[in-house]
């Protein structure tokens, strides 16, 4: 009998470009549908992450003033059972610094 239950698996990211590279692999290494899968601040502060990436770093080689860097960035999946580990290779290797399932 084939185990269809889910779990959720929670990542945690210091920057936006990581987070954002995360569900690219969720949506495109592991067939996860965009929809079920959510970002959002691992803290109760507004944060576009806790380093400059990207977008937040300016071009002059500092991070910019205008984007909230005060916290890490939380990406969240429900996924079957059996993905887990392959989704944790996933996450891992996107850039997160935490991973836990519930």
């Amino acid at each position: 009998m084939a185990d269809d239950s889910t779990t959720t698996i929670r990542a945690t990211f210091d920057t936006r470009e990581a987070a954002d590279l995360a569900v690219e692999h969720l949506v495109q290494q592991h067939g996860i549908s965009r929809p079920d899968i959510f970002i959002q601040s691992a803290t109760d502060r507004n944060t576009t992450g806790s380093k400059p990436s990207g977008g937040d770093a300016s071009h002059e080689g500092g991070s910019r003033d205008d984007a909230a860097l005060e916290g890490e960035i939380e990406v969240s999946a429900d996924i079957a059972s059996d993905q887990i580990a392959a989704v944790q290779r996933s996450l891992g290797d996107a850039g997160a610094i935490r991973v836990s399932g519930r």
